[in-house]
């Protein structure tokens, strides 16, 4: 029975293997054809049906091997060690597309879930750096692209988005890596993105 009752929101952020500004945003094909992200979202408040999932981390690292419009992407899921199993199972039932919404448009796109699993997870959002360590696994490090009179470089309702309906902050990372389910990825200098997020039913 599919999920009605459900809402999470706050932070997330990620970054690919895409030289800036990332093409993807854009529905162009990613600079070197594929794609490949470490992606962090903090839940700050939120619930799937009695479960509360207030404060829980979870994190992906994921492979597309063309446009991401096209699917068929390889997904790793990870979320808190400090989540209950009532916890974990809601997050991974949201994140697998069972309460539809904008993680159900996400979720429609992968075709292999390459493993969920819980994980030490640490979650740094400030305004001169972004952090996402997922200890045994990967992390990724960011900071924010200086724009005109060192403001941010914003950006603002791209067809494709993580989290739609948020002005997207341009980041560059400076250190991402990730080893797990026959994958080795390392990067630096690559596309970033910030924002809010809100997703319900």
């Amino acid at each position: 029975m599919a999920i009605s009752n459900w809402k999470v929101e706050g932070k997330y952020f990620e970054s690919c293997n895409c030289e800036n500004l990332c093409p993807c945003i854009l529905l162009k094909d990613p600079t070197e054809g594929f794609c490949e992200a470490m992606v962090g979202w903090e839940i700050e408040k939120g619930h799937c049906e009695d479960v509360s999932l207030d404060g829980v981390k979870v994190g992906v690292w994921l492979h597309a091997p063309g446009n991401l419009t096209e699917g068929n992407w390889k997904l790793a899921l990870y979320v808190d060690e400090n989540a209950s199993e009532d916890q974990f199972n809601a997050v991974c039932s949201l994140w697998s597309g069972e309460g539809g919404g904008h993680l159900g448009v996400i979720a429609s796109l992968v075709g292999e879930v390459m493993g969920a699993e819980k994980a030490k997870i640490s979650f740094e959002y400030s305004d001169n750096k972004k952090h996402l360590v997922i200890e045994g696994v990967g992390e990724n490090e960011m900071e924010p692209m200086e724009g005109a009179d060192g403001r941010n470089v914003i950006v603002t309702d791209p067809p494709l988005a993580v989290a739609p309906n948020n002005p997207i902050t341009v980041h560059v990372s400076s250190n991402a890596h990730f080893e797990g389910h026959g994958y080795t990825w390392k990067q630096s200098g690559k596309a970033g993105l910030a924002s809010p997020f809100q997703y319900g039913p």
